[in-house]
Order: C-alpha cells, then structure tokens, then sequence
C-alpha cells in the first residue's frame, strides 16, 4: 500500500476558489447563455444585477472590437433588431 503524500508546510496549496474572495464558495459567473433573444437593455440589467461594476458594452451588428481581454467588461452582440445573439461573457 502507498503512502499519499500530504502537503507539507515547504509546499504551499492554491486554495480551491484561487481568485476569488476568501470566504466565498461561489464561482463567479462569466457567460450569460440565457439572455441570448432577449433586448440589450434587458441583458445590461441582469449583467448588472449578477456582476455588479461590469462595464457593459453593446456591439451593434459589422462593428469592430479590439481583442484586449478585461475582466469586468460584458460584450453585448446584438443584431438590427437590438436583441442579443450571441451568449455574452466576461472579457
């Protein structure tokens, strides 16, 4: 039978929520599948609600974007219609 190695006081461990605040067990959310059809105005309100302090941006249909990733900014892809298309997520 093998010994398991435990972690000494020379190894440190990453917690489980590295990146996270200490103390919390939730994951924060980064995608929003489920505001996809749904008016940009709609999908910014619950962004906001979920992530408070996203800076969230509307893409209107043919625009261009940089490629930058942030992490308290939403994209909003939205088509002619202003309704979102594609899932937003953090970046």
């Amino acid at each position: 039978m093998a010994e398991e190695k435990q972690p000494t006081a020379s190894t440190p461990t990453l917690p489980k929520t590295y990146g996270q605040l200490p103390g919390t067990n939730t994951a924060s959310k980064t995608t929003w599948p489920e505001l996809v059809g749904s008016t940009a105005e709609e999908a910014e309100k619950k962004i906001k609600e979920e992530k408070p302090g996203a800076l969230v941006h509307v893409v209107p249909p043919n625009s261009f974007v940089t490629m930058d990733f942030r992490r308290n900014r939403v994209r909003l892809y939205v088509d002619s219609s202003g309704k979102v298309e594609r899932p937003p997520s953090i970046g």
